[in-house]
């Protein structure tokens, strides 16, 4: 992940990973809530949590920031290439309460 964020900064990107915000050991919803605070994206491999999560915030009706979700076997640099494709083409409010999936950004 940090060969990721560091070619994501290079790049101009604002990104934050979990070490950076004291949330290595934290659960994944209070590193949704900690983004949605923040008004940051979450970005993670964990699709089938992060998903359940994103069903039950909106089904309750709390609001995120958006959450974009990977496999696990996709390489660093095309990560970075989608995750690049996907924020030049969606802006934060067209995120908020969204999953967005990296492999329909290829």
């Amino acid at each position: 992940r940090q060969s990721l964020a560091r070619e994501l900064r290079f790049r101009g990107m604002d990104v934050v990973v979990p070490r950076d915000v004291d949330m290595l050991e934290r659960t994944d919803e209070e590193q949704l809530e900690c983004a949605a605070r923040n008004n940051r994206v979450v970005y993670s491999l964990n699709r089938k949590d992060f998903y359940k999560l994103h069903a039950m915030w909106v089904g309750t009706g709390r609001s995120h920031t958006g959450i974009i979700l990977s496999r696990q076997n996709l390489q660093v640099g095309e990560q970075m290439r989608r995750l690049l494709r996907l924020a030049s083409r969606l802006t934060a409010e067209e995120m908020i309460n969204r999953v967005e999936f990296l492999t329909a950004w290829g």
